[in-house]
């Protein structure tokens, strides 16, 4: 039986409601469920694009989710829940 993969855009939006109220690297590997390199990478590249913020107090980074990270989760989120209204209507169609 093959494992369904999830969508990037999926794992983004669980990271960004991860960290909204901010979360150290091992709690978004764990939650996200993630591996490290996978997590590094999501971090790097969302930091890279203003979506969440690296706090860094003595040994420690958060991660916090942005005022724009926010903006791209509920716009997600709302395209997610429209492209499932959409698909089920296709399949009570084809029923």
């Amino acid at each position: 039986m093959r494992s369904k993969k999830r969508d990037e855009g999926l794992i983004a939006s669980q990271i960004l409601d991860i960290c909204r109220k901010g979360a150290g690297k091992t709690r978004v590997i764990y939650q996200a469920n993630l591996n490290s390199s996978k997590a590094n990478q999501y971090l790097s590249n969302m930091v890279k694009k203003g979506l969440i913020e690296e706090i860094v107090s003595g040994s420690k980074t958060l991660y916090k989710t942005t005022s724009r990270g926010m903006e791209l989760k509920q716009k997600y989120q709302q395209l997610q829940s429209e492209m499932d209204e959409l698909q089920g209507r296709i399949f009570a169609v084809e029923a």
